[in-house]
């Protein structure tokens, strides 16, 4: 089996001290495509507020994965090389935009998430289930730190790190927001506008083939 694992981080001051990243490699004779999400499609968005949804996908043979939507709302923009769907809407979109699927394929087996739905409304607070701090409104902040990681755990050296995703909430068991950085070369990031409480804050990598690694061990930070 071709998959990604991640060596988990250390918590140390409130924040992820550091995380060093692997990918594992092993070939099986067939291909199979898994998908998942980083949480729960949000289910809602204010007009006027960002909107985003992280999509995962990895093939067991290696294989590069594309992904694919339906009935992608107008407003959204949906990126097909990471599964990324995000969009500001605006008060022309206020509506329920349904039955929205996600799907990832590596050109031999094909995998889906379930339908969803999305609710624009005119008033209120959106949360975001990836790719921006959008939907935040407070002045608290937290500064993620990190170790790139350099080689695959079979000695080999990693060639084509594409960047990082830090998911982060006020639930240890549910990380509903994310940030997605396109530049491997980046070791920390401050996700600001924070609102009183504590966060757990995780982070994965990916390369250019769409590949991921699995989630670090969780820091946190108390936000005052």
């Amino acid at each position: 089996m071709r998959t990604l694992s991640f060596v988990s981080g250390k918590n140390a001051g409130g924040v992820l001290a550091s995380a060093v990243l692997a990918i594992s490699l092993s070939t099986v004779g067939h291909a199979t495509t898994t998908i998942s999400g980083v949480g729960a499609p949000p289910s809602s968005v204010a007009v006027n507020r960002y909107y985003g949804f992280q999509a995962w996908a990895t093939d067991n043979t290696g294989r590069a994965v594309t992904y694919s939507i339906k009935n992608k709302p107008a407003w959204a923009t949906f990126d097909t090389r990471y599964g990324h769907l995000y969009g500001i809407p605006t008060t022309a979109s206020v509506g329920t935009y349904s039955s929205i699927v996600i799907s990832a394929t590596d050109g031999l087996t094909t995998a889906s998430l379930p339908a969803f739905n999305i609710a624009v409304t005119g008033t209120g607070t959106s949360t975001s289930g990836g790719g921006s701090t959008g939907g935040t409104t407070g002045s608290g902040s937290a500064t993620v730190h990190w170790n790139p990681p350099t080689s695959n755990t079979n000695g080999s050296t990693i060639t084509n790190l594409a960047g990082y995703l830090i998911t982060y909430g006020t639930s240890a068991t549910s990380l509903s927001k994310s940030v997605k950085l396109t530049n491997p070369g980046l070791t920390s990031y401050m996700i600001t506008g924070l609102s009183t409480g504590t966060y757990y804050f995780a982070v994965s990598a990916y390369n250019s083939a769409g590949q991921t690694s699995s989630l670090s061990n969780l820091a946190s930070k108390t936000i005052q």
